[in-house]
């Protein structure tokens, strides 16, 4: 069985779990005790967060660790835009119809239960922002509350489409708008270096780089003002309380150096398999359309339409013939709704029910010719592409 899901999720490395063994059984105590063992932990905790911030290009006290992505852009939108309200009375959020599923419901949460205003960047064909309409969109404080924060996704999730995410941020910070960048899936392909973006927060998820699930993290600077979500004893430097989660934490530091050590090499050569996988499939298969942008893309992401068939039923050929692969965002596996991203971009709400997404693993080095095989196999058997 071939898996060409990545997307979702990823296995843990087998260095990441070597990494967080000694602090689930030797080391395991709580980060707030005064005593050896919690020490220790805590001595861990800090290394683990001085880590991060390396990769990330901020402060250890910038990090803030959390458990997964879904938290962290929850964190990142409702804590960021909360704040502001409450200390300036800004009450405007921009964002874009694509994001995944944790910012716009985030977004709608503040809209329905805080009174914030919002606005939808629309996005083009491929999928892509204009930042002049991101900094049209951004209203200055005291008009109509003023923007709290400008949330957007580095790469999506379903097209793999890549954004200028420092152009759109250049436009934040000449209108002074906090600007929170959603790098779920960049992570291990892009560069994340905060101060190189331009951005003022950013969301991990753990488990697409090789570290469990479970475990993520939120990078915002120190000068953002943070309401935080969870309250108790003020863990996270009272911006994420609960007992930290010392192991995941040294996963997810271990699994994003590796990461980033292999990331210029990995994007590559699996940017290379990509495209003559996505040759193949678009020769062979007279309905296939690729989704997102051709060029502005991650190299572990090929999306495709299938007009004329089911997109679950190419699935279900595909596992058949021992390929495993999705129909888009695993967070919305098993809607009847055609995919949010895709109806953004302008495709027919029947065309997207027939989308499927391969997306493939950093360390990936053969080429995927009998895969795209596959893909042409299975669309003929549901009756098109044949």
């Amino acid at each position: 069985m071939l898996y060409l899901d990545n997307a979702a999720t990823t296995p843990v490395r087998p260095e990441v779990l070597e990494a967080m063994m000694p602090f689930l059984t030797q080391w395991f105590g709580n980060p707030s005790s005064h005593h050896t063992v919690g020490e220790a932990a805590a001595d861990a905790l800090a290394d683990a967060r001085s880590r991060v911030a390396r990769v990330l290009g901020m402060r250890p006290g910038d990090i803030v660790f959390t458990s997964g992505g879904t938290e962290a852009n929850n964190l990142a939108v409702k804590g960021i835009s909360i704040a502001a309200a409450l200390n300036t009375g800004r009450r405007h959020v921009v964002t874009t119809p694509i994001e995944h599923e944790s910012i716009l419901e985030s977004v709608a949460y503040l809209e329905r239960v805080h009174g914030f205003d919002v606005t939808l960047l629309p996005v083009d064909h491929v999928g892509r922002v204009d930042p002049d309409a991101a900094a049209a969109a951004l209203r200055p404080a005291g008009e109509g509350g003023g923007t709290a924060l400008l949330s957007i996704g580095y790469a999506n999730n379903e097209v793999g489409t890549v954004q200028d995410v420092a152009a759109i941020a250049a436009a934040g910070r000449a209108h002074g708008v906090p600007v929170h960048v959603d790098a779920v899936q960049a992570a291990g392909w892009l560069p994340l270096s905060a101060a190189a973006l331009g951005v003022d927060a950013i969301s991990l998820a753990g488990h697409k780089v090789g570290a469990p699930k479970g475990t993520g993290v939120l990078g915002v600077r120190g000068r953002i003002p943070l309401e935080p979500l969870l309250h108790g004893g003020g863990q996270e430097r009272g911006r994420r309380s609960g007992t930290e989660d010392v192991a995941g934490a040294v996963g997810l530091a271990t699994a994003l150096e590796l990461a980033e050590t292999d990331r210029a090499e990995a994007s590559v050569r699996v940017s290379a398999i990509r495209d003559r996988f996505v040759a193949r499939v678009l020769t062979t298969v007279p309905s296939a359309e690729l989704t997102g942008d051709p060029v502005q893309r991650l190299p572990g992401t090929a999306s495709f339409t299938f007009a004329g068939t089911s997109g679950e039923a190419v699935l279900l050929e595909l596992e058949r013939r021992g390929v495993v692969s999705s129909s888009g965002s695993a967070c919305a596996a098993g809607s009847d709704e055609p995919s949010h991203v895709l109806v953004a971009m302008g495709i027919a709400p029947e065309v997207a029910q027939t989308a499927v997404r391969f997306t493939f693993p950093h360390w990936l080095r053969q080429p995927l010719d009998a895969v795209a095989d596959a893909v042409a196999e299975s669309v003929a058997a549901v009756g098109s592409g044949g």
